[in-house]
């Protein structure tokens, strides 16, 4: 039980709410009555936020890509260091390093993670064993962690646009689409033994590292679950979709793909007004990761244009090199504003840039990860985040005010409490598994230096 001084209802603002749960969902929602025995007590209750892109591992390269070198620094300069960080990565490495990962994520007010993840083979490309074993270590960090989890396996066969070779660190992600239907028969075993609210979809990596007949085949293999692509990240990779099949990537995409409500574009940068409101029509919501945007200089999402089709959306910490929820919102509008020169730009016609952003993110989320959550009322998920209303940042701000507190002024240490499907996780802002989880990061880590 959780009694909520102040809680947001798909009604709007409520006081006095008391929320039962069962089975990781939400059973009853009570308002105006009182606190019963027992019953953790809250001051501001809102539904959770989904994390809906990650790439786990990279949360262990921050802070090593921000040194300039000769020549002009890009997403592709720093994708070569990536690359050879992986040459070192193991397993039980994977494992520590996700397990941070989604720890950070649940302090910061997430519920859920969607782990794009393309990192299947050992160094050189030879498969483990088992096909799934680094799938199996992002699951075991879930478990170990109580973070709930889309887990998208990643169809990545080619190193580049026009089937190009896969070289270097690819060779880990590489995979036909007869190696990636066995690759997720393995992933769909290991899901069996994990918590009923886990999701299994794909993500076939982008149009560069597949082809039109691959991805095609490909498609029936998600069998009704999400599917995730990254698109039109940086201009070069526009200009290479466009030259190779004739099309922008999103035109191509809309036109050669059954896109709808259970796809994910993530990133989709670098699009056309047209392109733009095709897509949001489409029903597919948009992956915005903000903070990673801004770090590897993609440019800013055409928030108005995408707002004014109707658009759905979520937010993701992708690289992880900053894992804010408030931070992925702040710096999606503010992206907004020093492009236009404008103000309180993410809203359609008038009210609280805070709360649009808020229950958009929330329930566009948990759309993108194939989630029944988003919304505080009996049925779905209990994917529930409690906020101190107390703090100096929000402190007497009432209704969607405590929103644009939230988004604009408040630091992450203003979440007490996070329910992931039920699973009470974080607790006076601690997770409870942070001191384990941290000295095996720090061991992974360390490990990583000596190799």
């Amino acid at each position: 039980m959780i009694f909520a001084r102040r809680a947001l209802l798909p009604s709007g603002w409520a006081e006095d709410v008391r929320v039962t749960c069962d089975g990781g969902r939400i059973a009853s929602v009570q308002v105006g009555g009182a606190a019963g025995p027992g019953d953790t007590r809250v001051d501001v209750l809102l539904p959770a936020l989904a994390n809906l892109h990650s790439h786990a591992f990279q949360r262990a390269m921050a802070g090593r890509t921000e040194v300039r070198a000769r020549g002009r620094e890009s997403f592709w300069t720093w994708r070569e260091i990536m690359y050879r960080f992986l040459d070192r990565l193991m397993p039980e490495q994977m494992q520590a390093i996700a397990a941070m990962v989604y720890v950070e994520m649940q302090e910061a007010g997430f519920a859920s993670v969607g782990e794009f993840h393309y990192v299947h083979h050992q160094p050189g490309g030879a498969a483990y064993a088992d096909r799934a074993e680094m799938s199996a270590r992002i699951m075991a960090a879930a478990a170990e962690t109580g973070i709930g989890l889309t887990h998208l396996p990643v169809l990545y066969t080619y190193g580049g646009a026009g089937k190009a070779p896969l070289a270097g660190g690819q060779l880990r992600f590489g995979n036909d689409v007869e190696g990636f239907a066995h690759l997720l028969e393995a992933v769909r075993g290991h899901a069996a033994g994990m918590k009923a609210d886990t999701v299994v979809g794909i993500a076939p990596h982008s149009l560069r590292a597949t082809c039109p007949a691959d991805l095609a085949a490909a498609l029936p293999l998600a069998a009704g679950g999400p599917v995730h692509i990254h698109i039109a990240e940086q201009p070069k990779e526009v200009e290479d979709i466009s030259v190779w099949l004739g099309a922008r990537p999103v035109d191509w995409l809309l036109a050669n793909a059954p896109v709808d409500g259970r796809w994910c574009p993530i990133h989709a940068t670098h699009m056309t007004a047209a392109e733009t409101a095709g897509l949001a029509r489409s029903g597919a919501v948009a992956g915005l990761c903000p903070v990673t945007e801004a770090n590897l200089g993609d440019g800013p999402f055409n928030g108005p244009g995408w707002i004014a089709a109707g658009g759905a959306f979520g937010v993701g910490s992708d690289s992880n090199v900053r894992i804010s929820m408030v931070e992925e919102l702040r710096t999606l509008e503010y992206s907004q504003r020093l492009r236009d020169l404008s103000r309180n730009v993410l809203v359609p016609g008038e009210g609280s840039v805070g709360a649009f952003l808020y229950r958009g993110a929330a329930t566009g989320g948990a759309q993108a990860l194939g989630r029944d959550a988003g919304r505080i009322e009996a049925g779905r998920l209990a994917d529930l985040v409690a906020l101190d209303g107390d703090h100096p940042a929000l402190c007497g701000l009432s209704g969607d005010q405590l929103l644009d507190g939230l988004v604009f002024a408040a630091p992450d240490n203003v979440v007490t409490d996070l329910w992931s499907a039920g699973r009470h996780q974080v607790r006076s802002g601690r997770h409870l598994a942070r001191d384990a989880v941290v000295a095996g990061y720090r061991a992974a880590v360390a490990g990583l230096l000596a190799g």
